[in-house]
């Protein structure tokens, strides 16, 4: 995508309802700012409609928070595409609905609101929310290089200057060492051979000698010169280090969820959370974690399936993908493997494990809070 893609003349914008009539009023009030506006009216076509037009912006104009959570919840089961593509989704809510579909918001399972049932005296609302999804997915999406991706690509550099110094170290060392064996050498050679002889030799001997004297003292200066070139490396691993890695959990369990938050608390990073794969892909555009902990059963998808279509996606080809499961069977692991994911750990989770796992990773800086269990596993 480009930037153009992103206009208000390009982007393409989908609004779903039940009803034509709505849909309609929908589009008219974005007729003015937004040139490309599609309807899709009918259930059965949802999928249809969502694949041909592929939308930045899908908007939900039902009569009910009910019909809107149907839509979505069909549309991410049956459409490939609704959970690969870039989107934003906005509902159309009604006075009655609004702290609810607020609460929703929160949980991501909806990116915004208007308050739009029956129609308001702020009339710009609408194509107002709909700049507003642009200009957020436009930065998500064009987006090439994230903190969360430079910060672990500067995490290797953190051995470079310990391994260089050593590596110049060596070099002195060796060099010592071919000095002293050039003044044994000059030794030996005393009453060994004819006088003239000797003195050539020795001519050639000094010469050495005097090469690894430069070469030592220019090793030392190497030294220093590898340090001061250095000190850019030091300020970029030291931001790098500010930057959280972060860390998304998939499970359906509640529980699970909390115990895997448990079991990280006090390590420098950050966790997100899904329920389902519907609701791994907005969470995916919007924050790019650097690990995935997926687990197997899922409501909607599968999560090797899940993995499978984040590995289809280019801009996601980084992301660790460690699959969580109750299932020990070599199938499941060997399935897991082909789909993209990079290791497995196996549930009840023991917390050692699973920073180890993580620490393969990403940095697990800082020191966990102490657990009151003696096991290792969850719960106590």
């Amino acid at each position: 995508m480009t930037e153009s893609d992103f206009s208000p003349a390009n982007a393409p914008i989908l609004v779903a309802s039940d009803a034509v009539a709505d849909a309609e009023l929908v589009a008219t009030l974005l007729a003015d700012e937004f040139s490309n506006v599609r309807l899709s009216v009918k259930p059965e076509d949802a999928v249809i409609d969502f694949d041909a037009h592929q939308p930045l912006v899908l908007i939900l104009a039902f009569d009910t928070l009910e019909a809107a959570q149907q839509y979505t919840a069909g549309l991410y089961r049956l459409c490939k595409l609704a959970q690969t593509t870039p989107h934003r989704t906005l509902v159309l809510c009604s006075k009655t609905d609004i702290w609810r579909v607020y609460e929703l918001c929160k949980k991501e399972q909806f990116d915004d609101y208007v308050l739009f049932w029956p129609i308001t005296n702020d009339a710009p609302r609408l194509p107002m929310a709909v700049h507003h999804a642009l200009r957020r997915l436009k930065a998500t999406v064009l987006e090439t290089v994230t903190a969360n991706q430079l910060a672990a690509k500067a995490g290797p550099l953190a051995t470079l200057e310990s391994e260089l110094t050593q590596f110049v170290a060596r070099i002195g060392q060796q060099i010592d060492v071919a000095g002293l064996t050039v003044g044994e050498a000059e030794q030996l050679l005393d009453g060994a051979l004819d006088e003239s002889m000797i003195e050539n030799i020795r001519k050639r001997i000094r010469s050495l000698a005097d090469l690894l004297g430069g070469l030592q003292q220019a090793t030392g200066q190497a030294g220093q010169t590898v340090g001061a070139r250095l000190a850019p490396v030091r300020g970029m691993l030291e931001l790098a280090r500010k930057v959280r890695p972060v860390v998304l959990v998939v499970d359906d369990d509640e529980f699970q969820q909390k115990l895997v938050a448990r079991a990280l608390r006090g390590h420098n990073i950050d966790l997100l959370f899904a329920s389902s794969a519907t609701e791994i892909m907005g969470l995916l555009w919007q924050y790019r974690p650097n690990v995935i902990l997926m687990d197997v059963e899922l409501p909607d998808v599968d999560g090797v399936e899940a993995t499978r279509r984040i590995r289809n996606i280019a801009n996601f080809a980084d992301i660790q993908i460690i699959m969580v499961t109750g299932h020990s069977e070599r199938n499941i692991v060997v399935e897991s493997l082909k789909a993209g994911a990079v290791d497995f750990v196996v549930k009840p989770l023991d917390r050692a494990k699973l920073i180890e796992k993580l620490g393969t990773f990403i940095p697990m800086d800082a020191t966990p809070v102490p657990a009151t269990d003696t096991t290792g596993f969850f719960p106590p």
